[in-house]
């Protein structure tokens, strides 16, 4: 929230307070912009950055429609698509990604994702822990970690993103940082936040001189839920100088801006349609240009960037509802591999598509598919990994793995891997200060590597 007149409010608590500058949480748990950016200058800053973008599926995507058809099944099981070839021999999809397809060279399937706690949620795939099985304080999502050990590639830029929907079934939504404090929370660029990083006009004018705008006040201070106070008259320090920077002229408003990106690049994303409900029962859309998005901040130094792509909880109407969203993501997927390429940022960036669980491989009197947590699936891409393959299969009927079981928090320690954290050493503190290791047991997926 940005508040650059001097009006009288009244509070909850009853006083009368002068309305004050106030540079806000930024959507980062709430603490003030300058008050994070002391805390990132003390945990120190690093320059350069390898980064990840996560694709996350909520409802979870039917493994057997996308990428592990089984064409010899009984109707009732194969279901309504048929799989085609791909860019590798011997790896065929669904006849619905033609252009994922053409890319398998520079993507990995996973057939064989296991370890599903069978909720719709995003916790397994954020986090690496079950829902509702948090240790205390909760447990952060994997960009908070990266942030609590990576710090922020620069002051101005948070380490880590969140793009998602807000989604009214809330475990779908995801997660915060959890024991790690608001200072790693992941930057949401919604709702007054947007509106704060595109500050124009007279404020933005008034802003300009910001040493005499703040010198003006007779007070500056926070509000309630505000931790810093200052008095007038007082040295303004860099870190608050710098929070008025980032609302008003940093990379980060930049990178939020797509008209500032090249058209011809826009248009292989794809455009946004505003209506949901061709896509997801819930009113969940699927927006092409998050996808985008997600490479414009990785490059404005973000480390870690989650997007939510539509809604997959088809328990009827499975396959109408594929032929929606299946193009889409066909679509947004493959311009972001490419766009990666491009820039040639497909060794530093990783990139991972994957829900909370599959889907059951006997279709429903509903033309759908249930909740199947017995085995999912994963695509991956980037990251410098060994791209051009498969990983596991599920047997005839896609029901359970039968090769290579592939847990979920493999997947997370690949992508930990990725960025040049060892998962056997590396290790973040809970409340009581303990530390904990950044996933249980399990190592980075050595067909990858």
């Amino acid at each position: 929230m940005l508040i650059v007149d001097g009006r009288q409010n009244r509070f909850c608590d009853g006083v009368s307070r002068r309305t004050f500058l106030h540079v806000g949480g930024l959507a980062l748990g709430g603490a003030c912009l300058p008050q994070l950016l002391h805390a990132e200058q003390n945990a120190g800053v690093r320059g350069g950055h390898k980064g990840i973008i996560m694709i996350y599926m909520p409802g979870g995507p039917p493994h057997q429609d996308l990428y592990d058809l089984k064409p010899e099944a009984s109707p009732e099981v194969r279901g309504e698509f048929d799989p085609i070839d791909t860019s590798v021999p011997g790896i065929q999809i669904c006849e619905l990604l033609p252009r994922l397809a053409a890319r398998m060279h520079r993507l990995s399937i996973i057939r064989s994702l296991v370890g599903s706690d069978g909720a719709h949620a995003s916790s397994l795939c954020s986090t690496g822990y079950p829902f509702g099985r948090s240790p205390p304080g909760g447990a952060p999502n994997y960009g908070s970690v990266v942030s609590a050990l990576e710090g922020p590639t620069s002051p101005a830029i948070p380490a880590c993103a969140d793009l998602s929907e807000r989604m009214q079934h809330t475990p779908y939504n995801i997660g915060g940082p959890g024991f790690l404090g608001s200072t790693h929370a992941p930057f949401r660029p919604d709702g007054e936040v947007r509106e704060n990083l595109a500050v124009s006009g007279e404020v933005l004018a008034r802003l300009d001189d910001r040493k005499s705008l703040l010198a003006s006040f007779d007070r500056y201070r926070q509000s309630a839920d505000s931790v810093r106070t200052q008095s007038a008259g007082a040295p303004i320090d860099d870190n608050t100088a710098l929070a008025l920077d980032i609302l008003t002229s940093s990379r980060l408003a930049k990178a939020l801006d797509l008209d500032q990106e090249d058209p011809r690049v826009r248009e292989r994303y794809g455009t946004d349609d505003p209506q949901a409900l061709p896509y997801s029962r819930l009113g969940y859309k699927a927006l092409m240009s998050r996808f985008l998005l997600a490479r414009r901040l990785i490059e404005a130094g973000v480390r870690c960037v989650t997007v939510s792509f539509a809604d997959f909880d088809w328990h009827g109407g499975n396959f109408r509802f594929a032929r929606k969203v299946f193009p889409l993501f066909d679509q947004g997927m493959s311009a972001l591999v490419d766009d990666l390429h491009d820039r040639g940022l497909d060794r530093e960036v990783s990139v991972v598509a994957w829900g909370e669980f599959g889907r059951t491989p006997r279709i429903n009197k509903d033309a759908g598919r249930d909740h199947w947590p017995q085995v999912s699936c994963a695509l991956l891409a980037g990251g410098g990994m060994r791209t051009g393959q498969v990983i596991g299969a599920t047997n005839r009927l896609g029901e359970h793995a039968v090769e290579r079981p592939v847990h979920y928090e493999e997947v997370l320690a690949t992508l930990y891997r990725n960025l040049g954290i060892n998962v056997e050493q590396a290790t973040v503190r809970d409340l009581n200060g303990r530390p904990r290791y950044l996933v249980d047991g399990h190592q980075p997926i050595r067909e990858l590597a």
